[in-house]
This record gives C-alpha cells, sequence and structure tokens, in this order.
C-alpha cells in the first residue's frame, strides 16, 4: 500500500477520532492505532515499520486545511447569510469553518485547533474531493 494512502487513512483516524483502524486492500492488510494523541504508529507495512504523525502540508507557517470527506462545499447554512469565516478570521477549536453536502447531509466541518483564517481557497458551491485544500490558516 502507498505511503499517500496510509497517510490519508492516519488523517481518517484523527478526524473521527477512532483509537485503531484495520484496512486490507489489495491482499495487503495495514492497522494503525493512536498513540495515546502524540501520532499514529502504522506497525508493519510490507518488511519495514514506520511512524506516521499528522502531517500538516506547510508554507512557511501556513496549514492548509483540507476536506475530509468528498461533497459539496458550502460557506454558510444558506446563500442569504454570511460566511462561516472569512480571510482574517480567527476560530477556536470547534468553530464551523464550512458545511460539506454529502449524500444529501450536510456535515459541519470543524478547526480542529485554534487559528486564523489566511484564504479560502476552495469556492462555494464547488465539489470538493477528499484532501482538496478548503483553508489556508496561520497559528493562533
Amino acid at each position: 500500500m502507498k505511503e499517500e494512502k496510509i497517510t490519508r487513512y492516519a488523517r481518517l483516524l484523527h478526524q473521527l477520532d477512532l483509537t485503531a483502524i484495520e484496512i486490507r486492500e489489495d491482499g495487503e492488510t495495514v492497522r494503525l492505532e493512536r498513540d495515546g494523541g502524540k501520532g499514529t504508529e502504522i506497525p508493519k507495512i510490507g518488511n519495514e515499520e514506520k511512524n506516521v504523525t499528522r502531517e500538516i502540508e506547510k508554507q512557511e507557517e501556513d496549514i492548509l486545511f483540507r476536506s475530509p470527506i468528498v461533497g459539496v462545499f458550502y460557506q454558510s447554512s444558506r446563500e442569504d447569510m454570511e460566511p462561516f469565516v472569512t480571510a482574517g478570521s480567527k476560530v477556536r477549536k470547534g468553530d464551523t469553518l464550512c458545511l460539506i453536502e454529502a449524500m444529501k447531509l450536510l456535515n459541519e466541518i470543524r478547526a480542529d485547533e485554534d487559528c486564523t483564517i489566511l484564504e479560502v481557497l476552495a469556492k462555494n458551491g464547488e465539489v470538493v474531493e477528499y484532501g482538496t485544500p478548503l483553508f489556508r490558516t496561520g497559528r493562533g
């Protein structure tokens, strides 16, 4: 299994706040377990052992907040309402950043840490894939 896929599963493990997940794909089995919130350990992949910690793509001190699911991106709950966040918004852990409609369900996407929104990268009403950058954020 490619490291890119394993990294995606590790993010999913973190985002869904699971303690473990086991994936069987193409004749291979990989089990991911959280290590007390410090990272995700992957016991065996082929003949090598690897540790994968939460991967955050950095551009200098900026962080890309990526879509955790596939669906339609919405900046607010209705067209006539203000967006949940805009460039310059300061958000706290747990604040709603956007909605993503998947299978006719609106999923609130929440901040996983305190941050400042530097840029909204997705367009309202656009279909986003898993891992699509939605926001560029900065710490605090």
